[in-house]
């Protein structure tokens, strides 16, 4: 791999953590709907509790990986919530790990399974 030392020290990342950061990718979002991307993106495999997604988030936060946005998301009812995006360092370090993922889906494809039944 040609990744940064850095980035890569920071590799696996935990499942929760992948889809976190690539639920952001697309741009900023507020935690609940963070949440709710998650579990769909996930096909229902990971579904964050809101203490486990704001540790999570106050981990990133710290970390560099995400930044809160400036004005934050007006909901309907006129409350604003605190909305994410990911760094240049959160897109690098996602994109990073999709490309270990990349490498180990090919290497599994590259190797027989008609012994794994």
């Amino acid at each position: 791999m040609d990744q940064n030392p850095s980035i890569e020290s920071q590799l696996p990342l935990t499942e929760a953590t992948f889809f976190i950061l690539l639920s952001l990718a697309p741009g900023e979002m507020h935690g609940y709907a963070i949440m709710k991307d998650v579990r769909a993106l996930s096909h229902d495999r990971v579904v964050l509790s809101t203490g486990t997604l704001y540790s999570a988030l106050k981990r990133l936060l710290e970390q560099g990986w995400i930044q809160r946005s400036g004005e934050g998301v007006k909901h309907f009812n006129g409350r604003v919530r605190k909305a994410y995006h990911l760094t240049p360092v959160g897109q690098q370090i996602l994109q990073a790990e999709i490309g270990r993922l990349e490498g180990l889906v090919s290497a599994a494809q590259k190797r027989p399974l008609e012994g794994l039944a």
